[in-house]
């Protein structure tokens, strides 16, 4: 049942209509193009290039100095070897004459080669005995 002699008021809408719904998409100015984002990173990676070329030039200045600094180094180090090898054997003839000094005809320190040329000592002639 409808309720009779009921006042009501309707709503209806305000003079004038009501306001025009914002339906657009409201996005923000882009600061940047896509241009500008490209040439920032070519820019970056141009930067990145020069600085590994230049890093790979410095560490192959830096190996050719090592090389010619052990290179200069190589007569030193086989003047000294040599010298220990030299003592070795003069120590290891001595060795052998005391040991062998109650065998006739034996000469300490006599080549076992048969020939006149110098032949290098093995490792076991240079360890003490």
């Amino acid at each position: 049942m409808a309720a009779v002699g009921l006042k009501y008021k309707q709503d209806m809408p305000p003079k004038g209509g009501f306001s025009d719904i914002n339906y657009k998409r409201n996005l923000p100015v882009r600061v940047k193009s896509g241009w500008t984002i490209m040439l920032g990173g070519l820019a970056a990676m141009s930067a990145g290039f020069y600085l590994v070329v230049s890093g790979n030039k410095e560490r192959r200045q830096l190996y050719r100095e090592k090389m010619i600094a052990r290179l200069s180094l190589l007569p030193l180090l086989q003047a000294e070897q040599d010298r220990r090898v030299l003592r070795a054997l003069k120590a290891n003839v001595e060795a052998e004459a005391a040991i062998m000094e109650n065998v006739p005809g034996w000469q300490a320190g006599e080549s076992v080669y048969n020939t006149d040329r110098w032949i290098p000592p093995v490792p076991q002639q240079i360890t003490p005995m």
